[in-house]
């Protein structure tokens, strides 16, 4: 059988969530870390069939099918290993490559890659604990760095000399500098890292693959990463997470801070689920490495412009991985501080506050869109509105993405219009309506916005809370809107009654005969009178 490049068929199983292909053909539910089932390939009516994203494999307990992506494809829809491998491809929004094997260089040269980076790193640890190493030691120290926390997290230093370079000469120029550590120049090769923090950056499975480097001159910028090479993609790299990875499923959830020396601090402090981004923005193909360990995801941010921005493109990142069994929350550190200089400063309890007064993701997006839209005029609500529209369009689950709509439609109502701030004034007090009736038009108005919009002056005068959720109307458009419009012209009427038998008390008083305006009466309610019968006539048809 023919194979595809295992790092294809890798990036497949890194961008597709298990439970999202599995979950196509047959039903899921969550029990303890995996998700469980009725087995697709034989008969049963208890569930047996687990599913784990973590390890990225099915089992059925009932006749043993065992499997990953691309075997529950191939079995499920009964199609070859090529047909699978191009159906994932399309879900996954990749090109396919051509069909190829890795060749035994091609293995060997990613033997060597490792090998060079695991003896780079350990020179550079060796490095950090000498005379030449010693401002770096001082400056990860006073960062509250133990001796504990610098060999786990295998922290070195890269002196200002080309000592990789030096180190490796024996190793073919090609080789070395596949791996981003040197490059080549007039004179020769040269070390990319030098006088440098070195921070190794570990792929899913514990390998060094790259390393960050931070300056210790105050030189910008702070920190240079490696390269993207054919082991590293900054893009689909996430620091930290190889150590948080455990953590983030027995939390039942990953917080996502801005930078690397926060991501260890914090799981150093109480908070193991914590990863980062590298030095760039966040991306889908982090996104989507989160999703596959834990669809609950924290974005810990600065509470300053550039914090809400990163926030506000986190939000629209997040949306097509939403489900409905997500939970997607925003926390912001104030003071011009980040999480490190909280841990330090004020101590695990003030993180934990500031983690637990997260927001959701709806709350989130619509504070930002008030913050950012004037909508309190006309333009500024049909930009947010648009702009609303484009990011609820964005969630693939459809009935989610329908009550994550209606929920936005709601707030629209009684916010933007500020509707329950109008207070009706008439002289002529008017019954309430019936409990029946009010829930009718709640059902209506949380159903229907835009008929709430279009009578909102009536709707306005009824005193009516909509706070409250209702059942959806089993009415369709064209009735709802009848519905509004029978009741407005019910309640028109007891008005003008009202008015009728006032003038009539006035006139038995003699305070004033009023002929002509009970004329005038007669005539708007005999009109109203006329107008509800050719409606309810309408609805009887």
């Amino acid at each position: 059988m023919a194979k595809f490049d295992n790092s294809f068929t890798d990036e497949l199983r890194q961008r597709l969530s298990l439970v999202d292909v599995i979950s196509r053909r047959i039903p899921l539910v969550k029990k303890g870390q995996n998700y469980w089932g009725c087995c697709p390939f034989h008969n049963e009516k208890t569930p047996s069939f687990s599913v784990s994203e973590d390890k990225g494999f099915y089992h059925c307990f009932g006749c043993g099918e065992h499997g990953d992506i691309i075997s529950f494809t191939m079995k499920s829809e009964n199609v070859d290993f090529k047909t699978a491998i191009s159906e994932l491809a399309d879900m996954a929004g990749v090109k396919m490559p051509e069909i190829k094997q890795k060749t035994p260089e091609q293995k060997q040269a990613e033997e060597n890659y490792v090998k060079i980076t695991e003896s780079a790193t350990q020179i550079y640890q060796d490095l950090l604990y000498t005379d030449a190493g010693k401002t770096a030691l001082d400056y990860i120290k006073k960062r509250g760095f133990s001796d504990e926390m610098i060999k786990k997290y295998r922290i070195g230093y890269a002196p200002k000399n080309n000592i990789i370079s030096s180190k490796f000469s024996n190793v073919k120029q090609d080789k070395l500098i596949a791996t981003g550590l040197v490059r080549i120049g007039n004179y020769g090769l040269y070390d990319f890292f030098r006088d440098k923090l070195m921070f190794p950056i570990f792929n899913a499975h514990g390998q060094i693959v790259a390393f960050s480097g931070r300056s210790l001159d105050g030189s910008e910028p702070k920190y240079i990463n490696t390269t993207d090479t054919e082991l590293f993609h900054k893009r689909q790299t996430i620091f930290g997470f190889n150590f948080a990875r455990d953590a983030i499923h027995k939390q039942n959830r990953s917080i996502v801070v801005e930078g690397q020396i926060d991501a260890i601090q914090m799981q150093n402090h109480g908070f193991p689920e914590t990863v980062a981004p590298l030095g760039t923005a966040l991306t889908e193909d982090h996104i989507a490495l989160l999703c596959k360990s834990n669809r609950n995801i924290i974005f810990c941010f600065d509470g300053d412009n550039a914090g809400q921005k990163a926030a506000i493109r986190a939000c629209t990142l997040v949306l097509p991985f939403l489900r409905d069994n997500s939970d997607v929350r925003f926390a912001f550190v104030s003071g011009g501080k980040d999480p490190d200089e909280i841990l330090k400063s004020s101590g695990e309890s003030a993180m934990k506050k500031i983690i637990d007064n997260s927001v959701s993701l709806i709350d989130f997006l619509w504070d930002s869109i008030n913050k950012n839209y004037l909508t309190n005029t006309p333009n500024g609500r049909a930009q947010a509105d648009k702009f609303l529209k484009e990011c609820i369009s964005k969630i693939s689950d459809k009935i989610f993405q329908n009550e994550i709509e209606q929920e936005y439609n709601n707030r629209k109502f009684n916010q933007w219009h500020k509707w329950k701030k109008q207070k009706y004034v008439s002289e002529i007090e008017l019954p309430d309506i019936d409990s029946m009736t009010e829930n009718v038009i709640k059902s209506i108005v949380q159903t229907y916005p835009e008929i709430a919009e279009k009578y909102l002056d009536f709707l306005s005068s009824l005193n009516i809370s909509f706070d409250e959720k209702s059942p959806k109307s089993d009415l369709d458009f064209e009735n709802a809107e009848k519905f509004i419009v029978s009741v407005k012209l019910q309640r028109h009427i007891q008005k003008l009654n009202q008015e009728k038998q006032k003038i009539l008390s006035d006139a038995l008083n003699n305070q004033n005969s009023g002929a002509e305006n009970l004329k005038e009466i007669d005539e708007k309610i005999k009109q109203a009178q006329e107008k509800l019968e050719l409606l309810l006539d309408m609805n009887n048809k």
